[in-house]
């Protein structure tokens, strides 16, 4: 397969597009700062592209799968890189018919009743971060995943917790449930992307990834969004999704 990778020099995206690698597959790798990309490999291709500019068509097509992994730091100020990139992704995708899209969400975005085992201290905390520093980030989120469902495409919305980072995968829980816990490690998150694009399942669906071993505290969290500069939102608020529960890594 070929899969073209937004927001590939992330810490999320370069995770993805290493274990794109590794099952075998070609990579097209996105990102605004190409002489800065870490990873080589001969079934990689480096785009220098900035998705909140048209122009998209050239870098999806021939793609069997495009994967967004885009991600914004939480801030007060307007945010609209999550919409406007993802109309974008989807225009040049309609231009060159690639159909299948997964995108990366966040529970953050849609907070419901508490997941299973979510600690209480991020029961208090969730309201204020969503209503606060994370108003902005989060209605841009809404705003994208709106424009993937009229997209017309094979789209899967990805909704994972509380993002941090693990040296391994785990046995992770994943597909249309409940989110378990308050955490997704981004090794788990990068394995089922790739599933997804592989085996092409859960399109015209939302689905939940939530890692269950060796998750943070919420205080090394909280922690780490303090000083954090530039990923993808971590503290996430838990969204109810009821129907399948499907463990997999």
């Amino acid at each position: 397969m070929q899969i073209v990778i937004f927001g590939a020099n992330g810490s999320t995206g370069r995770l993805l597009t290493r274990r794109v690698l590794d099952a075998g597959h070609s990579a097209v790798a996105v990102t605004r700062r190409p002489n800065d990309f870490p990873i080589t490999d001969p079934r990689l291709t480096i785009a220098g592209a900035d998705v909140r500019s048209d122009g998209l068509a050239g870098i999806v097509a021939g793609a069997d799968a495009v994967l967004s992994t885009l991600g914004v730091p939480f801030t007060r100020q307007p945010v609209d890189t999550y919409s406007v990139g993802t109309r974008n992704v989807v225009n040049a995708m309609r231009e060159t018919g690639v159909n299948r899209l997964v995108v990366v969400s966040s529970t953050g975005a849609y907070p419901a009743p508490g997941p299973r085992h979510a600690p209480l201290l991020l029961r208090l905390f969730e309201p204020i971060i969503t209503r606060t520093i994370g108003k902005t980030v989060y209605d841009d989120i809404r705003q994208m995943e709106a424009l993937v469902r009229e997209s017309g495409l094979g789209w899967t919305i990805v909704r994972p917790s509380g993002l941090f980072d693990l040296p391994e995968g785990t046995n992770y829980v994943a597909g249309e449930t409940d989110p378990v816990g308050a955490f997704t490690a981004r090794i788990d998150l990068a394995d089922y992307l790739v599933k997804l694009a592989q085996d092409g399942t859960a399109r015209g669906n939302t689905v939940v990834v939530s890692t269950t071993e060796h998750t943070p505290t919420v205080w090394e969290m909280i922690r780490r969004e303090a000083f954090k500069n530039d990923a993808q939102p971590t503290i996430a608020a838990p969204v109810t999704r009821a129907a399948e529960r499907r463990v997999v890594g």
